[in-house]
């Protein structure tokens, strides 16, 4: 717990969306090494026992799970024996809290890693072949989750971006230009850094923005994977919010590279991620 919370005070942050809590008690454990009174709020587990939630200084309000996939999208295969789902194996969580006299509703992911895991609980497959179908499965269904997050961000807009501010935080698992990280976008056009960002168009309504391009670009990654920097969490925020923004920054942590056994990080003191953290002047 000393890692986390000296990286809450570090960055001085008023809200968190957290993900790969096991027991509830270890985030207030967390909340109890901070100062002041912070509020928490958790999802139901997946299978493994783990939940997305949030760490908040401000009182957590309509707190609500998301988790079914939107109507109209079949049943995602999930293994060879045919097995499909119809929700999140993880749900995501939403609420909405107060801050400097605004109304802000976050919403807290962790869609399905890349890691692949087979029949049996193994991480390597039989086969290339087993690989290559349980490849298949873990990519439609992580796309099938950004789809149900995104049909609960458009709730949120509400049609009207503009006005209400709504943010998706979280590990994605996926870089982004990833089409599973591109659905959670909503309509193209008037990202970060293009031409079109500051002019006007009906898609600011139902848009959300990636914080990415606003990382100073020697900070631009958040977990490293056999050697190699990606940038897999991600935090997006409505129209209403895009001028409000003041820093983003994944902070200065030095975190150890990880691969495909994920027993080797059994005994690790810190996490294996580092935070995107955003300011925002709501004045």
């Amino acid at each position: 717990m000393e890692a986390p919370a000296a990286t809450i005070i570090d960055l001085a942050l008023d809200v968190l969306a957290v993900q790969e809590v096991g027991d509830p008690s270890a985030l207030e454990d967390l909340a109890g090494r901070l100062e002041g009174r912070w509020r928490t709020a958790l999802a139901e587990p997946d299978a493994r026992g783990i939940r997305v939630g949030f760490l908040s200084k401000s009182a957590l309000t309509k707190v609500e799970e998301l988790s079914d996939f939107p109507d109209g999208l079949s049943p995602v295969q999930v293994d060879d024996e045919g097995g499909a789902i119809e929700q999140m194996g993880r749900p995501a969580l939403k609420a909405r809290i107060r801050k400097d006299g605004a109304t802000i509703d976050i919403v807290s992911v962790h869609l399905k890693s890349k890691l692949l895991s087979y029949l049996g609980g193994r991480f390597s497959p039989k086969d290339e072949g087993e690989r290559a179908r349980y490849s298949v499965y873990a990519l439609h269904r992580r796309a099938a989750e950004a789809s149900a997050v995104r049909a609960g961000a458009v709730e949120l807009l509400g049609g009207d971006g503009r006005e209400n501010r709504a943010i998706v935080a979280g590990d994605l698992n996926d870089e982004p230009q990833a089409a599973t990280t591109q659905i959670l976008l909503g309509p193209d056009g008037s990202e970060f850094g293009t031409t079109g960002f500051d002019r006007a168009d009906k898609g600011d309504a139902d848009r959300m923005w990636n914080l990415e391009q606003l990382i100073p670009e020697e900070e631009r990654f958040t977990r490293i994977y056999r050697g190699q920097r990606e940038l897999i969490d991600h935090i997006m925020v409505s129209h209403a919010l895009t001028g409000a923004v003041e820093s983003v920054t994944t902070g200065g942590a030095d975190i150890s590279s990880v691969t495909d056994s994920p027993g080797r990080r059994n005994v690790a003191e810190a996490s294996d991620h580092r935070p995107v953290a955003a300011t925002f002047n709501l004045n």
